[in-house]
């Protein structure tokens, strides 16, 4: 859950810190005075689009830090934070981000700086940010299908699994055989090409590590006089008469008279012995290269000439000497498939008629696992809707096909088209009156039914979700009297299993929250600033009051409010 929240400089927040509880938390004020900011904070904590705009006023920066409580070590946070490289300890997490005067944003997750990116993905398994612009996302047909398959978890998922791992092998396919059955005259260009190609390849006749030899070869050539005359001074420094061997042999003979009297003088004489017989080797070596070394203009133009033969190779197939044999290796490969194009053409014709019967198969599963929750989730919709007094409201999820050209594999006599989430389009489709026929939930629902909609997909699927807060915006926009009841409850319900902040202007939401924060708005004469107020319960009777009344309080609404507070503490129980 989030259990801590700070807010510096944000809009027409200056500085805010406040505390979270489990359960339900309402928050309540006057239109405009900040309710949607501290949302808005929060949707930027994990990973929402920043901008200067939020930063306030003659500020540097806005900085925003939450602090989550994870109470399972196995929470999908705790297994993203790992892929990423964060150490989570103590079930602790926490996200800041601090947006710039210029725009720009620093994320970090228990202190180590992450992408807004990764920032996103970590804040997507803690928050669940539930607003208004959220019904449009309910109108779009194409956010019906992924609905349904979070619904059926774990054996839609892997129902999904076998199907794209087949589906990748028939995409395979499909693009060698589309390659292959090009026109005659584009393979015969590309036959060419790749001939030209392997030949060049070939005439060069490239060795590995050849390129790395020759370059040691080219610095030995162009350092010739210096390293001759290095190996030539070394050579001299160490023979011929009292030179450097010369007196360790002296030393070596003086050590051996008393080697025998002491062990330690007899350890110093088989050192010096063994340095003196291991510089005379080097010695004769040096020799050996002074009368070896011979300075070759011609050597050096060869060199320079093959090292540029084999720059520009690299230039066109490959970074390194084993890039290019590996490439050659692969348009040899091509040469003989399109040289062989019409036994390779019916291989694959053979190999993709048997991969796609199989992924007809595995389809056709997917769509039966999406049949039999699309039946459970129909059921649950309608349970959910009775409880928001939409009891005759029918609700219906429709499959089809996903059609494809006629040439297409056939099911149940309809062409079909792959696509990486099977073969299925589903829609949801409503009839909110009796008598009415079903229509797609874009054409019939009015700002009421989403929102009840909304709230009864949001009380199946927050079960399914995961996160440890889920958060209410103004959802209960377009709705009142008994309904607005029903939403209440059904809010309170869905935070006795996750942590619920909300947004509300129903007296009947905010009569039902554990805790309560009354925002507002304060001017010292020169600037504004958002404060918030956890009220105890006799302010929540004034609130409550002044949410069902407005700004004249009656002793007649304090009544009322004191009957909503004592209606929800009963059910509650």
């Amino acid at each position: 859950m989030l259990a801590e929240l700070s807010i510096k400089n944000f809009a027409i927040i200056e500085s805010l810190s406040l505390s979270f509880d489990k359960g339900l938390t309402v928050l309540t004020g006057e239109t405009g005075a900040g309710k949607s900011i501290i949302i808005d904070a929060i949707h930027l904590l994990i990973g929402g689009r920043g901008s200067a705009e939020f930063v306030r006023f003659g500020a540097e920066k806005a900085e925003i830090e939450g602090l989550f409580l994870l109470d399972d070590d196995r929470h999908p946070c705790c297994q993203k934070c790992a892929e990423v490289g964060i150490d989570v300890s103590e079930g602790m997490v926490v996200l800041r981000r601090d947006i710039l005067a210029n725009g720009k944003s620093v994320c970090r997750i228990n202190g180590k700086l992450v992408t807004t990116a990764i920032l996103r993905e970590v804040g997507a398994t803690l928050v669940d940010i539930h607003g208004q612009h959220e019904h449009q996302e309910l109108m779009d047909p194409s956010r019906h299908l992924p609905l349904l398959d979070e619904f059926g978890g774990a054996e839609m998922a892997e129902a999904l699994a076998r199907y794209r791992a087949v589906y990748e092998q028939h995409e395979a396919l499909v693009k060698k055989l589309k390659k292959l059955s090009e026109n005659e005259q584009q393979m015969a260009h590309r036959l060419d090409l790749l001939t030209f190609q392997l030949r060049e390849i070939e005439q060069a006749s490239l060795e590995l590590g050849e390129d790395e030899r020759l370059m040691e070869e080219k610095v030995r050539i162009v350092n010739f006089q210096k390293i001759y005359s290095a190996i030539q001074k070394s050579y001299e420094a160490l023979s011929g008469e009292g030179r450097g061997l010369d007196s360790i042999g002296e030393a070596m003979g003086h050590l051996d008279d008393v080697a025998a009297m002491d062990a330690a003088l007899k350890e110093a004489y088989e050192t010096v012995a063994n340095s003196y017989y291991l510089l005379e080797e080097v010695m004769y070596k040096l020799r050996d290269q002074l009368e070896e070394l011979e300075y070759d203009p011609a050597r050096l133009d060869a060199i320079e000439s093959r090292l540029a033969e084999i720059q520009q190779l690299k230039r066109k197939y490959g970074a390194t000497i084993a890039d290019i044999l590996q490439y050659a290796e692969a348009i040899a490969e091509e040469i003989e498939t399109i040289e062989n194009r019409e036994t390779h053409v019916h291989e694959l014709e053979r190999q993709l008629a048997a991969v796609t019967s199989d992924l007809l198969m595995e389809a056709e599963n997917v769509t039966n696992v999406r049949r039999t929750y699309a039946r459970e989730l129909i059921e649950r919709i309608h349970q959910e809707l009775k409880d928001l007094y939409m009891e005759k409201t029918q609700f219906d999820i429709i499959f089809a096909k996903r059609e494809g050209p006629l040439d297409a594999p056939l099911v149940d006599g309809v062409p079909v088209k792959f696509h990486e989430d099977g073969i299925d389009v589903v829609e949801f489709y409503i009839s909110t009156n009796v008598g009415e026929p079903l229509k797609p939930l874009a054409k019939v629902a009015s700002g009421g039914e989403l929102s009840r909609i909304m709230l009864a997909l949001k009380t199946i699927f927050s079960k399914h979700q995961g996160v440890t807060s889920i958060i209410f915006d103004e959802v209960d926009t377009g709705v009142s009297g008994r309904v607005a009841q029903a939403i209440a409850e059904k809010i309170y319900r869905i935070a006795s299993g996750s942590q619920v902040l909300c947004i509300s202007h129903l007296p009947q939401v905010a009569a039902m929250a554990d805790t309560h924060l009354f925002i507002a708005k304060e001017t010292d004469g020169t600037r504004t600033k958002t404060v918030v107020k956890k009220l105890d319960e006799e302010e929540k009777v004034k609130e409550i009051g002044r949410m069902i009344s407005g700004v004249e309080m009656t002793e007649l609404t304090k009544q009322h409010a004191k009957e909503l507070l004592e209606l929800a503490a009963k059910m509650k129980q």
